[in-house]
């Protein structure tokens, strides 16, 4: 046989692509090239390919012309996880090995014939499954992310010579470490943050209706803190939505050999100057995906949020009213998911004193205007509850003035209140609050009449997009207090989140 053919998979974003790895053996000048757009590390395989058959005491067929052919040739092929599939087709074109059906190979070959993992196993595997192969063969560390996906062999191999002998019917599997559980950094307790009752209370609203939130405040009176701690009050994630952030976090690298399903709320923060790509995702050839995708189903945190730029704090608009982003190239376009909980922290000014009177701030009216115009008017619009935090007292901040309530017993609020709004919401395709659309939450969920008149109120101000926002938090603020449907208290709640003490606006 001179025509041998492997499968692979590439990573594009958070999906895979099946690769055809042909390999084709002719007479003439021997050498090896590879065709179908490979990038540079799939360039480099020649070398790392023949190495390691020829350090796997296999035969290299040095005396024939090797031909590799990827395809669909019109995709850009990236990384080294197709080092394995191209030695194995080779090998098989050249009769070592019987020829593959129904497999895909996943693996980087190392010069002495080690097989090394590579990002997006899970990715590839789930890949594999919707297209109907049978069996995956993945390097023996990542067997146990691979075997994620239910219904699939997976074959784990720790050399190029344990691959050739699987193929040839012998048995290489060997003992398999217990799957370990991803565990995110450690979600310090609610309880720590003395002072505060208003913002703790947003806190919680965001968390049951799964609002974006903003904290305001001079440096030092908690907003990080209360930001740190919004993953603990959310519920543990469901089945399908684990198996997708794992998919993204094995696609981005940053999944650890042997963990297993992320089941806790994702928390990402950016620092101030991260770039519009490495918060929205992006790439020429490939994409790869962002920090906003690595949040999805989670919690992304923006500390310091006015001193991003504002073209990056502006291409959050998209998927926080999308929930995903759109990554559009010449040659091809990628969504993204992006389902995230937004919490932004800001100093009012540079100096960070401008709270309250205001008589301590040093900064002039107009550095403050530019400094806040970085929060653009359709981002806040899109804030759900926007909070300003006074500094508290010392009495507050005393530990002997009482304990608080701590994040277990917020999340036990935090879990009734989001069971009566899926209880309500049983026949419909979303969950939560603040996934309603604002036309069927009209329609469909209207509140009390004198909750409708307080909120017709024109000196308001308020947008239609606002407006529909107002309603989703009375809503969510109704079901933490146990009520049927929002009434003119709740409403008066949920604007009074919307405005922010009316610290919201540049001065």
């Amino acid at each position: 046989m001179t025509l041998a053919r492997a499968c692979g998979v590439v990573i594009n974003g958070v999906e895979g692509l099946v690769v055809d790895i042909e390999a084709y053996l002719s007479q003439g000048l021997p050498g090896m090239a590879i065709v179908g757009l490979p990038d540079t590390a799939v360039g480099e395989a020649r070398d790392r390919v023949r190495a390691a058959v020829q350090n796997s005491e296999l035969h290299w067929p040095s005396e024939r012309r090797i031909t590799v052919g990827l395809s669909p040739a019109s995709v850009h092929k990236r990384g080294a996880s197709l080092d394995l599939g191209i030695a194995l087709s080779i090998l098989s074109a050249h009769s070592q090995i019987p020829e593959m059906t129904k497999t895909i190979v996943i693996g980087e070959l190392a010069l002495d014939g080690q097989v090394r993992p590579v990002k997006g196993v899970l990715v590839a595997a789930l890949c594999a499954y919707r297209r109907g192969y049978d069996t995956l063969i993945v390097p023996q560390s990542q067997v146990n992310e691979a075997q994620l996906v239910p219904d699939l062999k997976v074959v784990g191999v720790k050399s190029l010579s344990d691959a050739v002998a699987y193929l040839r019917g012998e048995d290489v599997s060997g003992d398999l470490p217990e799957p370990i559980e991803f565990v995110n950094e450690p979600i310090p307790d609610l309880s720590e943050v003395r002072g505060q009752s208003n913002a703790r209370r947003a806190l919680e609203v965001a968390a049951a209706g799964g609002h974006h939130l903003a904290f305001l405040g001079s440096p030092g009176v908690g907003k990080t803190m209360l930001a740190q701690r919004l993953p603990g009050l959310l519920p543990k994630l469901t089945d399908d939505q684990a198996v997708e952030v794992t998919a993204i976090y094995s696609a981005a690298g940053a999944l650890g050999a042997g963990q297993g399903l992320i089941r806790t709320p994702p928390f990402q923060a950016p620092h101030h100057t991260t770039t519009k790509a490495a918060l929205i995702g992006g790439g020429s050839n490939a994409v790869r995906v962002g920090m906003v995708t690595m949040a999805n189903h989670g919690v992304l945190c923006l500390d310091e949020a006015a001193e991003f730029e504002r073209s990056v704090l502006d291409a959050l608009r998209q998927p926080l009213e999308s929930g995903a982003v759109t990554i559009a190239r010449s040659g091809f376009q990628t969504v993204l998911p992006a389902k995230f909980q937004l919490v932004l922290a800001s100093n009012p000014c540079p100096c960070g004193k401008f709270i309250g009177t205001g008589a301590q701030c040093s900064c002039s009216s107009q550095v403050r205007r530019r400094y806040f115009s970085r929060l653009s008017g359709p981002l806040l619009d899109r804030i759900d509850l926007r909070v300003t935090l006074e500094r508290p007292s010392l009495a507050e901040l005393d530990p002997s003035s009482g304990e608080l309530e701590g994040t277990d017993v917020v999340a036990a609020r935090v879990a009734q209140a989001r069971e009566r709004a899926a209880h309500r919401y049983r026949n419909e395709p979303w969950s939560i609050n603040s996934q309603v659309p604002g036309p069927m939450l009209r329609r469909r969920y209207p509140v009390s009449d004198s909750a409708r008149e307080l909120l017709a109120n024109d000196a308001l101000e308020i947008s239609a997009r606002g407006a529909d926002r107002i309603l989703r938090v009375a809503w969510t603020i109704a079901d933490l207090r146990g009520h049927d449907i929002p009434n003119e208290t709740d409403v008066a709640a949920a604007l009074m989140y919307r405005d922010g003490n009316g610290s919201w606006q540049a001065s």
